[in-house]
């Protein structure tokens, strides 16, 4: 049955869409790829990515109008993108006033070197180094 389903998205709640956008693509290198007003549900979304929608997996940013800020929650742990040097990755990241919560380094109990940063809202996201072939 599941053979032919697909990883569409995961979406995030936040609560200024413009400075997330700018943090997503100026910062992560994501294009926006679409974004759609819906006036009668007061909130607008903005999809993000590396790719096309109909190849990649996705970001969809929601803004639900007048709201600024929400729990993240428990449950939620992080994004993850992977890039060829985290090292450089973080200090560009650094530089451009982003918030590096973990420094690279291995992972706990193995080998694969890994950062955290921070986005506009608190989500994390993962930075997992994946040297090119």
């Amino acid at each position: 049955m599941s053979e032919n389903f697909s990883y569409l998205h995961t979406m995030l709640r936040v609560g200024n869409l413009d400075t997330s956008v700018k943090f997503y693509t100026g910062l992560l290198g994501m294009r926006e790829l679409r974004r759609t007003e819906v006036p009668a549900g007061k909130y607008t979304l903005a999809f993000l990515g590396y790719g096309d929608e109909a190849t990649h997996t996705v970001l969809e940013l929601t803004y639900n109008w007048g709201v600024s800020s929400y729990e993240a929650g428990t449950a939620f742990g992080h994004l993850a993108i992977g890039v060829p040097d985290i090292h450089a990755t973080c200090e560009k990241l650094r530089a451009a006033g982003a918030k590096i919560t973990r420094e690279p380094g291995p992972v706990k109990f193995g080998t694969t070197i890994i950062a955290f940063v921070e986005d506009p809202d608190g989500y994390k996201i993962e930075l997992i180094e994946c040297k090119p072939q």
